[in-house]
């Protein structure tokens, strides 16, 4: 369908209360707009873009809405939904022996892994490539895709915006590698295809040209990126794939409206174990001692007390039926996956972990352990419970004081020796001296946790604020990251100032202006639309 056939003016629908969901986001807040979308097709989304950029109008791109940083909140104008993209469009062996697969951006993780699963991928494949790889698909081992966001609704072009990784980012890394393709709209409604591989920079000068012929030189910031789990600005880095650039760029630089992803084979065996160190400071030296010697771990996970706690009520409560109960005495929890090539391999490092347990005084008997997936859906359940009980805490709170949203760190630091218990004593030392009430989770691995601060009022809400500031600046001196996996979106933009400077910002501000002239895409994601006019 030619852009010229669709009418456009149909699919832009003024924006009233029955559409109130979409001005907001899982991270609460709430924007505001004059009119949404849902396309259906690339041709659509070209057609409403041109539209909307005749006139002037800020687009603000959705998925599946997951995000917490309210990169998909509205800061006025249009709202673009691409929920009803969803279809599976090809299959290809790459020159590694790799499948990967084509989705539109509104798939859901968990769709994808269910047909994964199935060894079916729903979908009437027209060209002869994709139908021999899927004949080839069908008879291979099972595939997995290796990106483990804790939500599993989020879609393929959020996923792809935003870099994201989740708790299998210990082994596999975040997202960015396995994204093998991508299509994008333009800011002007024109199109770019981009392969890994096939479009490099020269020194830090990109030169793209669109399908329909125009030619676009990018300049990209000169800023280096921390050496350490990282979704914080641009991408960027000397005769870089033009690729890398839109992924993590959180909607500011085009829409993307196709992605091509990597498979791997699933492993052979999954098992999971999971300990309950008496304390953060135990925890801590159990995380350092199984990095240093236990191989083919996935997912180093970490759980306080107080995230615990939190659980324990809602389960309680009747809420998470499939979550496991937790046992009152448990003060901390541990959880660490591992991918072996057999059932030896991982019944050695089971061994290696409890000799570990043993030396820090760990209580062996009470481990749990889990090896089908069944029993790993539990586990998953636990992980997904405890922001979802976080967000119905501030829900609650918020009724009595408007101002409360949930306040969440997305920082890493670098994995060098004594890095993490070092960030984490400074966690815990800047809480006490504020009398904050917080539930602390995530990729400790990584060296990457989320510190929860679970405001009563809005004096709390401005000390928690300022503190992630305090924090940033630190983390951001000693080559850390301010967000590791979530993308800056609306809340961190001051936390990437910080992280980077005011004339990084404006670096970045010239990459998005050579894509985006008018300013259209994401406003205020990344940085603040101010450096624009700069």
């Amino acid at each position: 369908m030619s852009s010229n056939s669709i009418d456009v003016k149909s699919l832009i629908i003024p924006m009233d209360d029955e559409y109130a969901q979409y001005l907001k986001d899982e991270s609460r807040s709430i924007g505001q707009a004059q009119s949404i979308s849902f396309p259906n097709t690339e041709a659509e989304i070209a057609a409403i873009v041109c539209e909307l950029s005749s006139q002037g109008t800020r687009i603000t791109v959705q998925g599946g809405r997951t995000g917490i940083s309210a990169g998909a909140v509205p800061n006025g104008g249009h709202v673009m939904n691409l929920g009803r993209m969803t279809d599976v469009l090809g299959l290809r062996i790459d020159s590694d022996g790799n499948f990967c697969v084509r989705v539109e951006p509104g798939l859901a993780l968990s769709t994808l892994r269910e047909m994964l699963e199935n060894r079916k991928l729903e979908c009437t494949f027209c060209d002869e490539v994709s139908r021999d790889a899927h004949q080839k698909f069908t008879k291979a081992p099972e595939q997995f895709f290796p990106t483990d966001p804790t939500e599993t609704s989020a879609t393929f072009g959020g996923i792809a915006a935003c870099n994201s990784s989740g708790a299998r980012s210990y082994l596999y890394g975040p997202v960015r590698p396995f994204v093998t393709a991508l299509r994008i709209v333009l800011a002007d409604g024109q199109t770019l295809a981009l392969e890994r591989g096939k479009v490099l920079a020269v020194g830090r000068k990109l030169t793209l040209h669109t399908e329909q012929g125009k030619q676009l030189e990018v300049p990209l910031p000169s800023y280096n990126l921390p050496q350490t789990k990282n979704a914080s600005g641009y991408y960027t880095e000397d005769n870089m794939d033009a690729i890398d650039l839109f992924i993590g760029s959180d909607g500011t630089l085009g829409i993307i409206t196709d992605v091509e992803i990597k498979l791997l084979p699933n492993p052979s065996v999954i098992w999971g174990i999971s300990c309950f160190p008496s304390d953060e400071m135990q925890a801590v030296n159990l995380v350092e001692m199984l990095r240093q010697r236990i191989g083919q771990i996935a997912a180093i996970e970490y759980f306080d007390e107080s995230a615990l706690e939190i659980l324990r009520e809602q389960k309680a409560a009747g809420n998470f039926a499939q979550m496991p109960e937790i046992p009152s005495e448990h003060g901390t929890c541990v959880y660490c996956e591992l991918h072996c090539d057999s059932e030896s391999d991982a019944e050695e490092r089971i061994l290696l972990i409890n000799d570990i347990y043993a030396e820090l005084g760990i209580d062996e008997s009470s481990t749990w352990m889990t090896s089908t997936a069944k029993e790993r859906a539990q586990m998953a359940e636990l992980r997904h419970a405890v922001p979802e009980s976080v967000n119905l805490l501030i829900d609650q709170r918020k009724k009595i004081d408007p101002v409360i949203i949930k306040l969440g760190s997305d920082m890493s630091v670098p994995r060098t020796p004594g890095r993490l218990m070092e960030v984490v004593k400074m966690y815990r030392q800047s809480v006490a001296e504020r009398n904050l009430q917080t539930a602390v989770w995530g990729h400790i691995g990584d060296n990457h946790v989320h510190v929860n601060v679970l405001p009563h009022n809005a004096e709390e809400y401005e000390k928690g604020k300022e503190m992630f500031q305090e924090w940033a600046k630190i983390i951001s001196e000693q080559g850390g990251a301010v967000s590791a996996e979530h993308g800056a979106g609306k809340l961190k933009a001051g936390l990437i100032k910080i992280m980077y400077g005011e004339e990084s910002l404006r670096e970045m501000a010239q990459t998005k202006a050579s894509l985006d002239p008018k300013g259209l895409l994401g406003v205020n994601n990344l940085f603040s639309e101010e450096f624009l006019q700069s």
